[in-house]
């Protein structure tokens, strides 16, 4: 039998919820919905480009939440709830009307194929977030397990962004954006690692020439936005297989040198 009164139960919850980063949260995820909208109206590069920028909303809710010390188990939950829409569902649904509903002109059974596709992707990104979340203050901090939903995103909507600002119509990528699609989708849920950049310390002292770096990054944003975003994020997104086939090389190439020794002797 319990016996807890429940007026007290009531004083001793917390009450009410931080603006600040929920601000920040509900900017990513109204970015998310608007990028829905402006690709059901045609308007593919808008649509790409508002979930870069819930990307980067997203970014900044966690860091201000701890910088100003308004951590809360609401936030953390809202903020998943605002990456499974911005991340999953909305680009899930941009590049199933930009490129991959056109796959149904080609047979029935690869237009269901095409949202499936898109399907997979977004059930990838719950898989993902559901992972991650079980995994705080378990998992090392340096590294994802699986590519990031953001990231994932940003190689999609990247992607759709580069496409349209060279206007290269969705029609004429389907498979492309198919096999983009379910790879950034796979690559999500997979267990490769991928460096989470958290541990980077901006008030620590770097090279002259590191400056000099982040000035020549801002001047080819400024020329080429998509292309130099889809190439970083394209990269990042081959670099969890990369590090993991060459560490599985290195590894066994240490074993086969270590029976060689044994051999010898």
């Amino acid at each position: 039998m319990d016996d807890s009164n429940p007026k007290e139960t009531r004083k001793r919850m917390p009450r009410g919820i931080y603006l600040l980063p929920n601000l920040f949260t509900t900017g990513a995820l109204f970015a998310g919905f608007y990028a829905v909208i402006a690709a059901i109206n045609g308007l593919f590069e808008t649509a790409a480009i508002a979930i870069f920028l819930a990307g980067l909303l997203d970014g900044l809710d966690g860091r201000v939440a701890r910088l100003t010390n308004t951590q809360s188990a609401f936030g953390a939950e809202f903020d998943s709830l605002s990456d499974m829409v911005s991340f999953g569902v909305a680009p899930a649904l941009i590049v199933y009307l930009w490129s991959l509903v056109y796959l149904k002109e080609v047979s029935i059974a690869m237009g269901k194929l095409g949202w499936l596709a898109a399907f997979i992707y977004a059930t990838a990104t719950a898989l993902r977030l559901a992972r991650f979340n079980t995994q705080i203050g378990t998992a090392d901090k340096r590294y994802f397990q699986g590519l990031a939903s953001p990231a994932a995103a940003a190689v999609v909507m990247g992607a759709v962004w580069l496409c349209e600002s060279y206007e290269i119509a969705g029609q004429d990528v389907t498979y492309a954006a198919l096999v983009l699609t379910i790879a950034a989708g796979g690559l999500m849920i997979s267990r490769f690692s991928y460096y989470s950049f958290k541990d980077l310390d901006l008030r620590e002292r770097v090279p002259f020439v590191a400056m000099v770096a982040v000035v020549l990054v801002f001047v080819f944003l400024s020329i080429e936005t998509a292309t130099v975003l889809f190439s970083f994020f394209f990269l990042y997104m081959l670099s969890g297989p990369l590090v993991s086939l060459f560490r599985w090389n290195r590894k066994r190439m240490r074993l086969a040198d270590s029976g060689q020794r044994d051999t010898d002797n």
